[in-house]
């Protein structure tokens, strides 16, 4: 086993603590202005930006530092077209079969159904996928930790910096995903976690009327 290597922590930054309650309320009220979006205009963005965001979400911890995420970012017209008519065909047997009553029920207030063409509308898909184990150069295999959470944490990093930069962005998530492998030809030993539509909302955009649950419904101290 190779000897631990440690280097001094010379990036943290301490701040007074007036300031740090300033900060931490800004910041809040920045991601309270973020909604999930199904109103896309097709303008382009900078690839810069989706790189900028990109390389926040790869700032991310992760078990045993093993990083086990990949960000396929699409903006090819043709497998954004392939992506959507595989995402529709799996979305249309849910609310035909799969979905109990009361889960449609629940999705009733947000207006959702098995159209999606935002998949085709907006500028980039990014096809995030969990690295369920590691493939080496001999050929052999090793053990990826906590993939499901590093890669989420990774997809909750990625998605404030693109809202940060000033887009907006909507969570994807038909079930099942494999079809995602086979388009954009991952391997075997990633797994489709979710699919992040990003771009400018269109003109006309309109969100659900939702509220958040208060602090004290989600916070405990002991």
């Amino acid at each position: 086993m190779p000897a631990a290597e440690f280097t001094p922590l010379t990036s943290y930054r301490e701040y007074p603590a007036a300031e740090m309650l300033q900060r931490a309320t800004a910041f809040r009220e920045e991601l309270q202005r973020r909604r999930s979006v199904r109103d896309f205009s097709s303008r382009p963005v900078p690839r810069a930006v989706i790189d900028e965001a990109l390389r926040t979400a790869g700032t991310a911890p992760s078990g045993a530092n093993r990083q086990p995420w990949h960000f396929c970012v699409v903006s090819d017209p043709e497998l954004k077209q392939q992506i959507r008519e595989a995402a529709e065909a799996v979305e249309r047997e849910f609310y035909a079969t799969r979905a109990t009553q009361d889960w449609l029920d629940d999705l009733a207030p947000l207006g959702t159904d098995a159209h999606k063409p935002y998949l085709e509308t907006a500028p980039y898909l990014i096809a995030i996928f969990a690295e369920s184990y590691r493939l080496l150069p001999n050929h052999g295999t090793a053990k990826n930790y906590y993939v499901a959470e590093s890669v989420g944490i990774a997809t909750g990093l990625l998605i404030a910096a693109l809202h940060h930069a000033g887009l907006v962005t909507l969570t994807h998530t038909p079930s099942p995903m494999n079809f995602l492998n086979a388009i954009l030809q991952r391997p075997d030993n990633e797994r489709p976690f979710l699919l992040l539509v990003v771009g400018y909302p269109a003109e006309n955009a309109r969100v659900p009327v939702l509220s958040r649950k208060p602090l004290q419904e989600i916070v405990t101290w002991s």
